[in-house]
């Protein structure tokens, strides 16, 4: 059971108690009426194939209080968006499958780069972010969630806690992060535990106090794929198109947001999803891939906002960094030791080494280019440059879910 305790600069919302979903789901249904809720699903097709998928469908089914469900479908060929959208008609929801390597989505893509407006690589950024224009362009729903669908552990109670702080127009949020522990016989989370964390605090001993950082050490799982904002919001932000995804959002949400209008809640007492390999000697895969551009992200948030960013700081950065990580392992050393829980000192501290290692090739990047920003742009400026974009959308995934 957490605890209640407020810290940072954003609102803590805790799981005080062990469920109450069936109160949680009957206050969304009213909300809904004034805050449709619409709930956006990045997947691979090899996903459907897996073992959390089935359940997160499951789940689903039993969710009342739905306008839609959008599902950006990376990575499948014809036959597979067809298997696809038969293995979503379990839904009782209105739902709608986007084929993103499908040719009218490619279309798109490539009609924004003509207006050289590049929708970034394939990968989650840019179909969250195709979903949410989608979305937008419906005009349905005011409120949009997004989980991750490899939760081996789902349950809708992990939604409705996520859509509730959101949906509820008395709370008057804007934007909420989940979070929740991950634990089993032993600590998960090494990117969030030996990587961000230890991160931002380093950047904090170099650069000193500053505002951006403060704000991302109020959150307790920064890397967490689960958020929900209001519609308004994923129509100005920008996504980022690597693989500092979750830490861009939160730096598009600090720019646009006040404070109190930012919050986190506890989702679960259990998390459990696929587990990332670490790849430490291929910065191009994996925990090392997610690391380096993790670190260029919170490099360019900060020279963003003004903080210089001189080759002195980035000379130090991956010696002050790899001290900061030590300092933390040693605390969740003993976290563990105090649970009873397997602790390898050994794995944990390659781990740190092959982030350190990650941090300096993001400095080198960084020095070499600090202008390379891979942002997807906003739906704002889409709508600016394309006026009838939108229209375009809505007719490419309608022609393909007939």
């Amino acid at each position: 059971m957490s605890d209640f305790h407020q810290t940072g600069v954003i609102t803590t919302l805790h799981r005080l108690v062990r469920s109450n979903l069936d109160q949680l789901e009957r206050e969304l249904a009213e909300y809904a009426e004034v805050n449709p809720i619409a709930v956006v699903l990045p997947c691979l097709y090899s996903e459907l194939e897996g073992e959390a998928m089935p359940r997160v469908v499951t789940e689903l089914a039993k969710v009342g209080y739905l306008q839609e469900i959008v599902v950006a479908l990376g990575r499948g060929a014809t036959a597979e968006f067809a298997k696809a959208r038969e293995f979503f008609r379990a839904l009782p929801q209105p739902v709608r499958v986007i084929w993103i390597d499908s040719p009218r989505v490619q279309h798109l893509y490539a009609l924004l780069e003509e207006q050289g407006l590049s929708a970034g690589p394939d990968g989650k950024g840019r179909s969250a972010w195709t979903a949410y224009g989608y979305v937008l362009a419906r005009r349905k729903a005011s409120v949009i969630a997004l989980h991750d669908c490899d939760i081996l552990s789902y349950d809708r109670e992990l939604l409705a806690r996520l859509c509730y702080p959101v949906a509820n127009p008395r709370l008057a949020f804007e934007f909420c992060k989940g979070y929740y522990s991950r634990v089993t016989d032993r600590l998960h989370g090494r990117a969030t535990r030996l990587l961000v964390t230890p991160l931002i605090r380093a950047l904090q001993r170099l650069v000193g106090y500053q505002p951006f950082l403060v704000y991302l050490d109020s959150f307790r799982y920064p890397l967490a794929g689960e958020f929900a904002m209001q519609a308004d919001l994923a129509r100005v932000n920008r996504i980022p198109g690597d693989w500092g995804l979750e830490v861009g959002v939160l730096a598009e949400v600090y720019r646009n947001c006040a404070m109190g209008r930012i919050c986190q809640a506890d989702l679960a007492d259990v998390y459990e999803h696929k587990h990332q390999v670490l790849s430490a000697d291929d910065p191009s895969h994996g925990l090392m891939r997610m690391a380096v551009d993790i670190t260029k992200s919170l490099l360019r948030t900060l020279a963003e906002e003004g903080v210089p960013i001189s080759e002195a700081v980035l000379g130090s950065f991956p010696v002050t960094y790899l001290r900061s990580a030590r300092e933390i392992m040693a605390r969740y050393q003993n976290d563990a030791s105090i649970n009873s829980l397997h602790f390898d000192q050994h794995e944990e501290g390659l781990a740190v080494e092959a982030f350190a290692a990650a941090v300096r090739t993001a400095c080198r990047e960084f020095f070499e280019d600090p202008e390379a920003h891979l942002l997807i742009p906003n739906w704002n400026r889409v709508l600016a440059a394309i006026p009838d974009f939108f229209r375009q959308l809505l007719m490419a995934v309608e022609e393909e879910n007939p």
